[in-house]
């Protein structure tokens, strides 16, 4: 196999998974921007993710969020996932809209809240085995705001109990992709705030406690890319969550802010073996003021093309010029990688696959922008916190 066609292969079995809160309504901090043909509920989030992968090809599972996508029969929203040519996809918790979870969740200073967050954690295990779901994605707002607020010693002890319950209670095929973010909601201390305090409470729990990397839970500056060699290095990386940040967690469309930063992840990931399923590739991205599906559909060919060059990498030629200590050469065969137009190579391989080449063009001829509009009329829209 050349060079090129192991590329093209490589593409071929990439998979970007989408969430389904997306397609729903979403906005600012201080206004929702509603849109027209918006889903309503779980079924209809299912049938636009459906069209994402019927375009793109490579996002074929749809994340679900609890209790936002909760249905009476998971089964049977598996079933009407399948019949649109996806699958369900790792199960979210949400243990950050609820009244009780004011002071935190699984930290929350009394027991009978963190039982009861702990509990809804479990049932998202129980969706898990309903759904066929590997894997349980866990985001914790707790922290405090104040010096003083809470023992912070404790909080950590809370933290590892409730998870190690957890833990437990995972299936021999299931995960738990424990997420970390900096601030936002608590200002002074968050309880997983960095990629240290993921990996560290991941490696008490075992081999079936992974870390999870959102590109947008980084303060200006951070190095990213060192982070995902070093968690691939440890065998610890088990998903990202795509998106891009100008200042703090923007939720914008991946590879819009910084596309280098995204080719240099991509990078490390080839680089460091993580290019498999074991490292899920998901979005996680608020569509506020474009239109939802080609808002989306644009984010995984973000990601495929940042993929592709990251296959272009020269390796044999990177590493003689590292070895030789040829910097500005070194330099030049990465940059060569990230210079280069992968959209030919990219219509080529999804003709290949049979599919259009212009997935957005696709989509936009396809009629179903105008269809849902028509269609989507009356009840309630899905959004933020719906």
């Amino acid at each position: 196999m050349t060079e090129l066609a192991a590329v093209k292969a490589a593409l071929k079995t990439q998979a970007v998974e989408t969430p389904s809160w997306a397609y729903g309504n979403s906005g600012t901090r201080f206004k929702v921007f509603a849109q027209q043909g918006v889903p309503r509920n779980p079924w209809e989030k299912l049938d636009d993710a459906g069209k994402v992968h019927e375009f793109t090809g490579v996002a074929p599972t749809v994340a679900l969020h609890i209790p936002w996508d909760k249905v009476e029969d998971y089964a049977a929203l598996a079933k009407h996932a399948q019949q649109r040519g996806v699958k369900l996809g790792a199960i979210n918790s949400n243990t950050f809209q609820d009244d009780d979870y004011k002071l935190g969740s699984i930290c929350h200073p009394e027991a009978a809240v963190r039982r009861k967050a702990v509990d809804h954690l479990l049932e998202c295990v129980d969706i898990m085995d309903a759904t066929g779901s590997r894997d349980l994605k866990l985001w914790f707002a707790d922290g405090t705001n104040y010096p003083g607020q809470d023992d912070i010693r404790e909080r950590q002890d809370r933290l590892a109990e409730g998870l190690a319950e957890v833990y437990q209670r995972l299936g021999d095929d299931q995960r738990m992709l424990l997420e970390y973010k900096f601030f936002e909601p608590a200002f002074y201390t968050t309880d997983v705030p960095d990629w240290g305090t993921a990996y560290a409470h991941c490696l008490k729990l075992g081999p079936k406690a992974q870390v999870v990397v959102d590109t947008g839970h980084h303060a200006p500056g951070t190095n990213i890319e060192f982070i995902v060699a070093t968690l691939l290095r440890e065998g610890k990386l088990g998903a990202f969550d795509f998106n891009s940040r100008f200042y703090a967690d923007d939720d914008l469309m991946v590879g819009s802010a910084d596309p280098f930063q995204l080719f240099r992840i991509m990078y490390e990931v080839v680089r460091g073996g993580g290019f498999t399923p074991e490292v899920a590739f998901m979005l996680d991205q608020c569509h506020n003021i474009e239109a939802k599906i080609p808002a989306i559909i644009r984010s995984v060919m973000n990601v495929q093309e940042a993929t592709a060059k990251a296959l272009l990498v020269d390796a044999d030629a990177l590493r003689a010029a590292q070895r030789a200590g040829d910097v500005l050469e070194a330099n030049a065969v990465v940059m060569d990688a990230y210079n280069t137009d992968v959209r030919p190579l990219l219509r080529e391989v999804r003709e290949e696959m049979g599919l259009d080449p212009d997935p957005l063009a696709a989509y936009r001829a396809s009629g179903w922008a105008a269809k849902i509009v028509e269609e989507r009329v009356g009840g309630e829209q899905a959004g933020w916190g719906a």
